[in-house]
């Protein structure tokens, strides 16, 4: 996908309709640097507001992620070279993250072990020994928690019962039996309770 043709493509018809990057923005409530960075090829419009961009400058989302407007008879085919260009991203985004888990998940239990250990084994106030563990437990429960929440939402679980992929609520992650990545969890398809693996495609 060419950020620098889709951001050409917004700057030209945001000027077409008479529109200021400030003013775009302030229809999209959001910063006019934001139009800035997606006009220089920076990155792309967040997915949350991309239909209301294209309402306001009376576009397709096929005509915004191919940086032109597009031909009826060529329609079809720029939809599924963009859908599969969007799932790429995706599946890359979400290797990131799920990189970023492992890289907090060590962080925070090695913070954790370290602070329990000087608290332990080195002299010093009983006061300090307990803010020590404090801090640890702190910083292990907010590590933790994050580490749920990406798992959570990148990628998908693969039901090992009916093979339905889906994304759980947090809730069920968080109380969820696991090995690594894989969780025993109730099936939104089939109602089964079985190990659900994470994938990213």
């Amino acid at each position: 996908m060419d950020q620098i043709k889709i951001g050409t493509f917004i700057s030209k018809k945001r000027k077409e309709h008479k529109l200021t990057q400030s003013e775009l923005a302030d229809k999209l409530n959001i910063t006019d640097r934001a139009i800035s960075k997606w006009e220089n090829g920076v990155c792309l419009p967040d997915a949350s507001i991309m239909h209301e961009l294209c309402d306001i400058l009376e576009i397709t989302i096929n005509d915004l992620f191919s940086g032109e407007i597009v031909d009826m008879k060529d329609n079809e085919k720029k939809l599924e070279e963009n859908l599969l260009e969007i799932t790429k991203i995706k599946e890359e985004k979400d290797k990131q993250l799920l990189n970023l888990e492992i890289v907090i998940g060590y962080i925070s239990s090695i913070t954790f072990i370290t602070l329990i250990f000087v608290a332990s084994y080195i002299k010093m106030p009983l006061w300090v020994s307990i803010l020590l563990i404090v801090i640890g437990s702190i910083i292990f429960a907010v590590g933790m928690a994050n580490a749920i929440k990406i798992e959570q939402v990148a990628g998908y679980y693969e039901c090992s019962n009916c093979k339905h992929k889906y994304i759980p609520s947090y809730q069920s992650v968080f109380w969820a039996m696991h090995i690594g990545r894989t969780r025993k969890m109730k099936c939104p398809k089939c109602h089964e309770k079985c190990w659900h693996k994470k994938v990213i495609k």
